[in-house]
């Protein structure tokens, strides 16, 4: 079986060093890269399955490499920081990150949380499942104009593909799978990101507002506020 490759980029050749020695003795396979124009360069080149991104970085920041690899890409990328302010966080999720690792790090914990996000986004795989019939038995969700597919990681919106990363797609077909249901922030945090994460409700807000700028509210269904609870996928159809 062929290793999963993960595009380390940090400045501190040190910690980079350390992060692919953890990750190698877990059988990944690495690539350390110490600025933003080489981390822009490895990710096509190098084509990694996952990439672990400081922030604080020579030249590009983490930030603009974020916004970069997101035009072309929804391979998961895990923000690396000493900074630990919610702004930080918020913006990092925003440009598309789907994990934020605070500096300083256990290992065990930055390993568990590369597992997670890897289980669940696998390229190669979603790419085979994509190209499997379309009849095939799975977990979808379909309503006029929407389709979910949990199984293959697709989601088509008014007969178009929509890419979208993991946890977007994860937490729209969890809403959608539910109509008419509230779920508040912090049990959308439980269903989807599960124990291993260690971030805040802010996530889950960061996450609705991501997916209503690409899914819009249609006239059967829309991504609905509860104020002061959750939120919940408004339907007037009946399933």
């Amino acid at each position: 079986m062929q290793k999963q490759k993960i595009l380390i980029v940090d400045d501190d050749m040190n910690i980079a060093e350390l992060i692919s020695l953890y990750l190698t003795k877990e059988c990944y396979d690495t690539c350390m890269v110490h600025d933003g124009e080489a981390a822009i360069n490895s990710f096509a080149s190098y084509k990694p399955d996952l990439v672990l991104l400081d922030l604080m970085l020579p030249g590009i920041d983490g930030y603009e490499v974020c916004r970069e690899i997101r035009k072309t890409s929804t391979v998961p990328i895990i923000m690396l920081s000493a900074k630990g302010e919610v702004f930080d966080k918020v913006l990092g999720l925003e440009l598309g990150a789907d994990d934020y690792v605070i500096k300083p790090f256990d290992s065990k914990e930055l390993v568990a949380r590369v597992r997670a996000v890897l289980r669940r986004f696998t390229p190669t795989q979603k790419q085979e499942e994509a190209s499997a019939p379309a009849t095939a038995e799975g977990e979808i969700v379909s309503y006029p104009d929407l389709i979910v597919n949990l199984t293959n990681y697709t989601v088509q919106y008014n007969g178009l593909n929509i890419e979208m990363p993991p946890k977007e797609l994860e937490l729209l077909y969890f809403l959608a799978a539910h109509p008419n249901q509230v779920f508040t922030r912090e049990q959308l945090l439980d269903h989807i990101w599960g124990y291993e994460y260690f971030g805040d409700t802010r996530t889950v807000d960061v996450h609705i507002k991501r997916l209503r700028e690409k899914i819009k509210d249609h006239n059967d269904w829309k991504l609905g506020t509860v104020w002061g609870i959750g939120y919940k996928f408004e339907s007037k159809l009946k399933k």
